[in-house]
Protein backbone atom coordinates (compact mmCIF):
# COMPACT_ATOMS: atom_id res chain seq x y z
CA UNK A 1 0.00 0.00 0.00
CA UNK A 2 0.95 3.43 -0.74
CA UNK A 3 1.60 6.06 2.40
CA UNK A 4 1.21 9.61 2.43
CA UNK A 5 2.96 12.04 4.83
CA UNK A 6 2.91 16.25 5.02
CA UNK A 7 1.65 18.81 7.41
CA UNK A 8 -1.48 18.85 9.56
CA UNK A 9 -4.45 20.90 8.05
CA UNK A 10 -6.58 20.59 11.04
CA UNK A 11 -6.94 22.41 14.28
CA UNK A 12 -8.55 20.87 17.93
CA UNK A 13 -12.00 22.04 17.36
CA UNK A 14 -12.05 20.72 13.63
CA UNK A 15 -11.30 17.57 14.85
CA UNK A 16 -13.71 18.02 17.21
CA UNK A 17 -16.43 18.95 15.30
CA UNK A 18 -15.31 15.63 12.86
CA UNK A 19 -16.09 13.39 15.81
CA UNK A 20 -19.34 14.99 16.41
CA UNK A 21 -20.64 15.51 12.82
CA UNK A 22 -19.14 12.32 11.08
CA UNK A 23 -18.13 14.50 8.04
CA UNK A 24 -16.55 17.10 6.68
CA UNK A 25 -16.70 19.46 3.57
CA UNK A 26 -14.04 20.99 1.53
CA UNK A 27 -16.11 22.75 -0.89
CA UNK A 28 -13.91 23.38 -4.50
CA UNK A 29 -10.51 22.50 -3.76
CA UNK A 30 -9.92 20.79 -6.84
CA UNK A 31 -8.60 22.67 -9.35
CA UNK A 32 -11.63 23.33 -12.37
CA UNK A 33 -9.06 22.09 -15.41
CA UNK A 34 -8.60 18.52 -13.02
CA UNK A 35 -12.46 18.40 -12.31
CA UNK A 36 -12.85 18.29 -15.88
CA UNK A 37 -9.63 16.02 -17.41
CA UNK A 38 -11.77 13.74 -14.23
CA UNK A 39 -14.63 13.66 -16.12
CA UNK A 40 -13.45 13.19 -19.54
CA UNK A 41 -11.85 9.99 -18.05
CA UNK A 42 -14.89 8.74 -16.60
CA UNK A 43 -16.52 9.02 -19.75
CA UNK A 44 -13.83 6.71 -21.17
CA UNK A 45 -13.81 4.19 -18.40
CA UNK A 46 -17.79 4.38 -17.22
CA UNK A 47 -17.66 1.18 -15.03
CA UNK A 48 -18.85 1.55 -11.63
CA UNK A 49 -14.99 1.06 -10.55
CA UNK A 50 -12.72 2.75 -12.60
CA UNK A 51 -9.76 2.12 -10.58
CA UNK A 52 -7.22 3.09 -13.25
CA UNK A 53 -7.55 6.59 -12.48
CA UNK A 54 -5.69 5.64 -9.65
CA UNK A 55 -2.42 5.32 -11.75
CA UNK A 56 -2.76 8.63 -13.31
CA UNK A 57 -0.55 11.06 -11.72
CA UNK A 58 -2.03 14.43 -12.32
CA UNK A 59 -5.08 12.76 -10.72
CA UNK A 60 -3.23 11.44 -7.49
CA UNK A 61 -1.53 14.79 -7.00
CA UNK A 62 -4.48 16.82 -7.12
CA UNK A 63 -7.28 14.59 -6.08
CA UNK A 64 -5.83 12.17 -3.57
CA UNK A 65 -2.91 14.44 -2.45
CA UNK A 66 -4.78 17.74 -2.78
CA UNK A 67 -3.40 19.83 -0.04
CA UNK A 68 -5.97 20.60 1.89
CA UNK A 69 -7.55 16.66 1.38
CA UNK A 70 -4.27 15.20 2.25
CA UNK A 71 -3.67 17.94 5.55
CA UNK A 72 -7.19 16.99 7.07
CA UNK A 73 -7.06 13.43 6.50
CA UNK A 74 -3.68 13.65 8.39
CA UNK A 75 -4.93 15.11 11.03
CA UNK A 76 -7.61 12.29 11.33
CA UNK A 77 -5.72 8.74 10.27
CA UNK A 78 -2.15 10.51 11.74
CA UNK A 79 1.34 10.66 9.76
CA UNK A 80 1.99 7.99 6.93
CA UNK A 81 -1.70 7.52 6.00
CA UNK A 82 -2.62 4.49 3.83
CA UNK A 83 -3.44 5.82 -0.17
CA UNK A 84 -6.94 4.51 -1.78
CA UNK A 85 -6.71 0.46 -3.33
CA UNK A 86 -10.01 1.25 -5.21
CA UNK A 87 -11.58 3.71 -6.77
CA UNK A 88 -15.71 3.90 -6.80
CA UNK A 89 -18.22 5.76 -9.56
CA UNK A 90 -21.59 6.45 -8.29
CA UNK A 91 -23.01 7.79 -11.19
CA UNK A 92 -26.71 8.08 -11.97
CA UNK A 93 -28.69 9.27 -14.70
CA UNK A 94 -31.25 11.91 -13.52
CA UNK A 95 -34.05 12.13 -12.74
CA UNK A 96 -33.80 9.44 -10.02
CA UNK A 97 -35.72 8.69 -6.71
CA UNK A 98 -33.60 9.08 -3.53
CA UNK A 99 -31.52 5.98 -3.03
CA UNK A 100 -32.28 4.11 0.50
CA UNK A 101 -30.35 4.87 3.91
CA UNK A 102 -27.48 2.38 4.33
CA UNK A 103 -24.53 2.22 5.75
CA UNK A 104 -21.56 0.72 3.53
CA UNK A 105 -20.90 -2.90 4.34
CA UNK A 106 -18.36 -4.08 6.53
CA UNK A 107 -18.48 -1.04 8.93
CA UNK A 108 -17.35 -1.25 12.27
CA UNK A 109 -18.86 0.80 15.16
CA UNK A 110 -17.03 2.00 18.14
CA UNK A 111 -14.51 5.00 18.65
CA UNK A 112 -11.05 3.66 16.64
CA UNK A 113 -11.31 5.65 13.36
CA UNK A 114 -8.70 3.81 11.09
CA UNK A 115 -10.36 4.77 7.79
CA UNK A 116 -12.27 7.46 6.29
CA UNK A 117 -14.68 7.41 3.48
CA UNK A 118 -14.57 10.38 1.23
CA UNK A 119 -16.35 11.74 -1.68
CA UNK A 120 -15.29 13.70 -4.95
CA UNK A 121 -17.67 15.40 -6.78
CA UNK A 122 -15.65 16.40 -10.36
CA UNK A 123 -18.94 18.52 -11.25
CA UNK A 124 -21.15 21.12 -9.94
CA UNK A 125 -23.79 18.72 -7.89
CA UNK A 126 -26.92 20.99 -7.09
CA UNK A 127 -30.27 19.88 -5.44
CA UNK A 128 -31.94 18.79 -8.96
CA UNK A 129 -28.81 16.45 -9.36
CA UNK A 130 -29.73 14.25 -5.83
CA UNK A 131 -26.57 15.23 -3.57
CA UNK A 132 -25.34 12.51 -0.93
CA UNK A 133 -27.51 12.75 1.89
CA UNK A 134 -25.70 12.41 5.12
CA UNK A 135 -27.40 11.87 8.64
CA UNK A 136 -25.52 13.89 11.27
CA UNK A 137 -24.01 11.93 14.04
CA UNK A 138 -25.15 8.62 12.74
CA UNK A 139 -22.12 7.10 12.66
CA UNK A 140 -22.44 5.89 16.14
CA UNK A 141 -26.14 4.82 15.45
CA UNK A 142 -25.39 0.85 14.68
CA UNK A 143 -28.58 -0.61 12.54
CA UNK A 144 -28.67 -3.16 10.11
CA UNK A 145 -28.83 -2.15 6.62
CA UNK A 146 -32.11 -3.99 5.77
CA UNK A 147 -34.31 -2.54 8.70
CA UNK A 148 -32.69 1.27 7.20
CA UNK A 149 -34.18 1.64 3.99
CA UNK A 150 -37.89 2.21 4.83
CA UNK A 151 -36.94 5.65 6.08
CA UNK A 152 -37.79 8.47 3.64
CA UNK A 153 -36.97 11.64 5.08
CA UNK A 154 -35.20 12.43 8.02
CA UNK A 155 -35.27 15.87 9.95
CA UNK A 156 -31.79 17.29 10.25
CA UNK A 157 -30.25 14.99 7.30
CA UNK A 158 -27.30 16.95 4.98
CA UNK A 159 -27.74 17.22 1.35
CA UNK A 160 -23.82 17.80 0.10
CA UNK A 161 -24.68 20.47 -2.48
CA UNK A 162 -21.50 21.35 -3.55
CA UNK A 163 -19.45 23.07 -6.54
CA UNK A 164 -17.26 21.24 -8.88
CA UNK A 165 -13.99 20.51 -6.98
CA UNK A 166 -15.52 19.72 -3.87
CA UNK A 167 -14.53 16.54 -1.23
CA UNK A 168 -16.14 14.94 1.59
CA UNK A 169 -14.72 13.29 4.47
CA UNK A 170 -17.00 10.84 6.26
CA UNK A 171 -16.71 8.10 9.07
CA UNK A 172 -16.84 5.19 7.32
CA UNK A 173 -20.33 3.93 9.03
CA UNK A 174 -22.14 7.15 8.67
CA UNK A 175 -25.34 6.48 7.40
CA UNK A 176 -26.05 8.22 3.74
CA UNK A 177 -27.87 7.83 0.48
CA UNK A 178 -28.36 9.57 -2.57
CA UNK A 179 -30.87 12.21 -2.27
CA UNK A 180 -33.90 12.52 -5.33
CA UNK A 181 -32.68 14.32 -8.52
CA UNK A 182 -35.36 16.30 -10.30
CA UNK A 183 -33.25 17.27 -13.07
CA UNK A 184 -31.40 15.20 -16.23
CA UNK A 185 -27.91 14.36 -16.94
CA UNK A 186 -25.40 12.33 -15.35
CA UNK A 187 -23.62 12.81 -12.25
CA UNK A 188 -20.56 11.80 -11.20
CA UNK A 189 -19.44 10.88 -7.17
CA UNK A 190 -16.18 9.17 -6.71
CA UNK A 191 -15.77 7.31 -3.48
CA UNK A 192 -12.70 5.81 -2.20
CA UNK A 193 -11.16 5.19 1.27
CA UNK A 194 -7.61 6.38 3.38
CA UNK A 195 -6.06 3.99 6.11
CA UNK A 196 -4.41 4.61 9.15
CA UNK A 197 -1.17 2.85 9.38
CA UNK A 198 0.21 4.54 13.14
CA UNK A 199 -1.20 4.56 16.42
CA UNK A 200 -3.11 7.74 17.50
CA UNK A 201 -2.09 10.71 18.67
CA UNK A 202 -2.68 14.53 18.99
CA UNK A 203 -1.55 14.86 15.89
CA UNK A 204 -3.01 18.12 14.84
CA UNK A 205 -2.41 22.08 14.98
CA UNK A 206 -3.11 23.31 18.70
CA UNK A 207 -5.10 25.81 19.58
CA UNK A 208 -3.81 27.89 22.52
CA UNK A 209 -7.31 28.50 24.04
CA UNK A 210 -9.07 25.23 23.27
CA UNK A 211 -9.18 23.21 26.59
CA UNK A 212 -10.06 19.37 26.22
CA UNK A 213 -12.08 19.35 29.52
CA UNK A 214 -14.37 22.18 29.15
CA UNK A 215 -14.89 21.99 25.28
CA UNK A 216 -18.23 21.11 24.09
CA UNK A 217 -18.99 17.50 22.87
CA UNK A 218 -22.69 17.80 22.32
CA UNK A 219 -24.06 17.45 18.57
CA UNK A 220 -26.71 20.25 17.96
CA UNK A 221 -30.47 19.15 17.73
CA UNK A 222 -32.05 17.23 15.98
CA UNK A 223 -29.97 13.97 17.06
CA UNK A 224 -30.97 10.61 16.38
CA UNK A 225 -30.16 8.72 19.54
CA UNK A 226 -30.57 7.75 23.12
CA UNK A 227 -30.39 11.31 25.06
CA UNK A 228 -26.52 12.11 25.58
CA UNK A 229 -25.24 9.76 23.72
CA UNK A 230 -23.82 11.65 21.37
CA UNK A 231 -21.83 14.05 23.42
CA UNK A 232 -20.58 10.91 25.33
CA UNK A 233 -19.38 8.99 21.96
CA UNK A 234 -18.35 12.42 20.10
CA UNK A 235 -16.01 12.19 23.79
CA UNK A 236 -14.72 9.09 23.39
CA UNK A 237 -13.73 9.19 19.47
CA UNK A 238 -12.11 12.39 20.86
CA UNK A 239 -9.96 11.09 23.38
CA UNK A 240 -9.28 8.00 20.80
CA UNK A 241 -7.71 10.26 18.64
CA UNK A 242 -5.91 11.69 21.13
CA UNK A 243 -4.29 8.05 22.41
CA UNK A 244 -6.03 8.31 25.39
CA UNK A 245 -8.81 5.80 24.95
CA UNK A 246 -7.72 3.68 27.81
CA UNK A 247 -7.98 6.69 30.43
CA UNK A 248 -11.61 7.93 29.39
CA UNK A 249 -14.46 6.99 31.38
CA UNK A 250 -17.31 8.72 31.94
CA UNK A 251 -19.08 9.59 35.22
CA UNK A 252 -22.57 9.47 34.52
CA UNK A 253 -25.69 11.23 35.62
CA UNK A 254 -24.46 15.25 35.55
CA UNK A 255 -20.85 14.67 34.84
CA UNK A 256 -18.70 14.97 32.43
CA UNK A 257 -18.66 15.81 28.86
CA UNK A 258 -22.40 16.60 29.25
CA UNK A 259 -21.99 19.03 32.09
CA UNK A 260 -18.81 21.10 30.99
CA UNK A 261 -19.48 24.51 32.39
CA UNK A 262 -17.99 25.25 36.24
CA UNK A 263 -19.85 26.47 39.00
CA UNK A 264 -19.24 28.80 41.51
CA UNK A 265 -18.49 25.86 43.88
CA UNK A 266 -15.87 23.70 41.34
CA UNK A 267 -12.81 24.36 39.75
CA UNK A 268 -13.48 22.03 36.88
CA UNK A 269 -16.02 20.02 35.63
CA UNK A 270 -16.96 17.12 37.74
CA UNK A 271 -16.15 13.34 35.97
CA UNK A 272 -13.20 14.84 33.70
CA UNK A 273 -10.67 11.75 33.74
CA UNK A 274 -7.33 11.55 35.12
CA UNK A 275 -5.59 11.88 32.28
CA UNK A 276 -6.74 15.49 31.48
Amino acid sequence: MRTHSCRPGLRDSQVLDFCKQGYMVLEGVVPDEINRRTVEFLEQYSSHEPTEILQEDWFVDNVILNDQAAGAVRCLLGQNFGLPIIMSNHRVNCPSPAQNWHRDGNSKHGPALNYLQVFYYPEDCPLELGPTELLPGSHFLFNLSKQMGHYGGIRGSYRAVAPAGSIFLTVYSIWHRRSTASGTGLRNLLKYNYWRTESPHRDWIREPDFDIATANYKLEDPTFREQFRDCNDAAEMFFWLLGKSDSFALAGGQGWPLNRNVGKYMEGPYGVPDSL
